[in-house]
């Protein structure tokens, strides 16, 4: 009777330790699972919400004959005026779309991102092509990594609704420009539209202003005609 008692509650304390190893091994996986989506999702709805496809697919977007379409890359160039030799900071370069664009018309380019996997991309599309005046640079969520004053221009294309405490980064891009420097801001209309993020995750141009102006800037240029879906925002 006695040896049988001390059997039974042998196989409940390893089936208890089991249990509890088991457990933990449950709890590990769910944590590292957490991890990987929490990687853009803890960065903020929009970049959770771009990240639900794959950057491939992403590339593929962002390098389709339908952005072509309402991004008209040559009106923004033919907007943006005489860049020869000046050194821009392409944020959210993604792709490179902009960037060898931007490259393409003699600017010394930095196309910042956050993903590895879009900076090996641009990367190959620089040696593919042999571009000499583009660089990468991989960045943080939440600064440029610019260094004082460092380049003529920041661009920025349909990412400003990406960053999160926006002053705060915004300080940081301003300081990283010359004194006769400029931000170029371009994103989508609050509104529902064919293109674009959901209109929760849009930021309307007057609030983009206000956050600016908490940044240091003072002089703005808005021009709502030139795109059919997006606003172009210059800022000093």
């Amino acid at each position: 009777m006695k040896l049988t008692t001390f059997m039974l509650i042998a196989l409940l304390l390893i089936g208890c330790k089991n249990s509890q190893q088991s457990s933990d091994k449950d709890q590990t996986r769910e944590e590292a699972h957490g991890q990987q989506n929490d990687k853009h999702s803890k960065h903020g709805k929009a970049n959770e919400y771009m990240h639900q496809s794959s950057v491939q697919d992403l590339i593929k977007r962002f390098e389709s004959p339908e952005r072509d379409e309402y991004q008209q890359p040559q009106k923004v160039l033919e907007y943006l005026g005489d860049i020869q030799d000046q050194k821009i900071m392409d944020i959210g370069s993604g792709s490179g779309y902009f960037s060898v664009k931007l490259a393409a018309r003699g600017a010394k380019v930095i196309a910042a991102d956050v993903d590895d996997e879009f900076q090996a991309f641009i990367e190959k599309r620089i040696k593919e092509n042999n571009l000499k005046n583009i660089e990468t640079r991989k960045i943080p969520y939440d600064s440029p990594a610019l260094k004082d004053q460092e380049v003529d221009k920041v661009f920025i294309v349909n990412t400003y609704h990406h960053i999160e405490n926006r002053p705060g980064y915004f300080t940081k891009v301003r300081q990283g420009t010359k004194a006769d420097g400029e931000l170029i801001i371009i994103d989508f209309f609050k509104a529902d539209m064919p293109v674009g993020p959901p209109v929760d995750h849009k930021i309307a141009k007057d609030k983009v202003i206000q956050e600016l102006k908490m940044a240091g800037y003072t002089s703005f240029d808005i021009n709502v005609d030139l795109l059919p879906y997006q606003y172009i925002i210059r800022a000093r």
